[in-house]
């Protein structure tokens, strides 16, 4: 426990009075800047604080990755996910409960970072050595999570007005940031009790529709996909984790229809309800990219944030 203590304390050390990030149109961003590790490289994380936040009433949590394209239009390379209006106006209605996000910003890193191990873990040696060609180093999501779980969250929990329980924390992200939302759940259900899972990039390739969907890369994958949440998902229970999932038709997300009929299948075996402890939807026209994320953005939050949880 001292440790521990003498670490954070170390994190906070220099984090006082961080600066507002500009660009949000409702609430505010705390912008903490170079956040160290000893798990992965440093970066910086935003703090997005709604009208709610007054420092002495308890919100709930909503960490998402990526977290440079959540805000703001200006710092954003491919456009912004809107967050702070989208979630700020569920508030504002009552329909979820007061949240505060915490957005991670991404590294060169990135895909090395949202890669879950355990998924690469289980492909056949040839799929497994056409994904290793995309890398320039070993998979860190393990560590990845490690920062999230052990560091970042006891620093945000520190220094914010939060509610740390799990069925508070949430985390999400979209594409590769699905599949690392996705990990987390499953390794950490007694941490974050809500999943967002956005156009998650389940066939892990850079690639095509015609090539992702190919048999010889498609049934390894599907295989591996399917070992991976029998032997690592939590079953369904008080416990387990509330899930998202959802996929467009256009671009990368034209692939994902299959692979995420093989997961809806492993879920299911595990006692999982459509509707009540997961749901999965598919939105025709929408493509692999912020903008289509944002125009659909409050339905994940309201099935994940609203408590019991109710149809979409």
């Amino acid at each position: 426990m001292i440790a521990r203590r003498a670490v954070l304390g170390l994190m906070l050390a220099g984090l006082a009075a961080p600066p507002v990030q500009a660009g949000v149109a409702t609430g505010r961003i705390e912008l903490i800047q170079a956040v160290t590790s000893r798990f992965v490289d440093a970066r910086n994380v935003s703090v997005w604080l709604p009208p709610t936040y007054d420092g002495q009433t308890p919100h709930a949590v909503l960490y998402m990755h990526d977290g440079q394209n959540l805000f703001d239009s200006q710092i954003a390379p491919f456009g912004e996910w809107g967050v702070d209006e989208g979630l700020g106006d569920l508030i504002a209605r009552g329909l979820v409960p007061p949240t505060l996000v915490v957005g991670v910003w991404n590294t060169p890193k990135r895909f090395r970072e949202y890669a879950p191990e355990a998924l690469a873990a289980r492909l056949e040696p040839s799929a497994a050595a056409r994904a290793r060609a995309q890398l320039d180093g070993p998979l860190a999501s393990d560590a990845y999570l490690q920062f999230l779980v052990g560091e970042l969250k006891p620093l945000i929990d520190a220094r914010y007005r939060t509610r740390p329980e799990r069925e508070a924390t949430a985390i999400m992200g979209s594409s590769m940031g699905g599949l690392i939302s996705l990990y987390a759940g499953m390794k950490h259900p007694e941490i974050f009790g809500r999943v967002g899972c956005l156009s998650t990039h389940w066939p892990l390739l850079l690639a095509d529709k015609t090539s992702l969907l190919d048999p010889a890369w498609f049934n390894p994958v599907s295989q591996a996909i399917r070992s991976f949440l029998e032997t690592g998902a939590p079953a369904a229970g008080p416990m387990a984790p509330r899930w998202w999932f959802d996929w467009g038709t256009e671009g990368l997300d034209a692939a994902y229809a299959p692979y995420q009929a093989v997961a809806d299948a492993a879920f299911a075996a595990k006692g999982y309800v459509q509707g009540r402890d997961i749901l999965t939807r598919g939105f025709p026209g929408a493509a692999h990219n912020e903008p289509s994320w944002r125009a659909r953005l409050a339905l994940p939050l309201q099935f994940l944030l609203a408590s019991p949880a109710g149809s979409v």
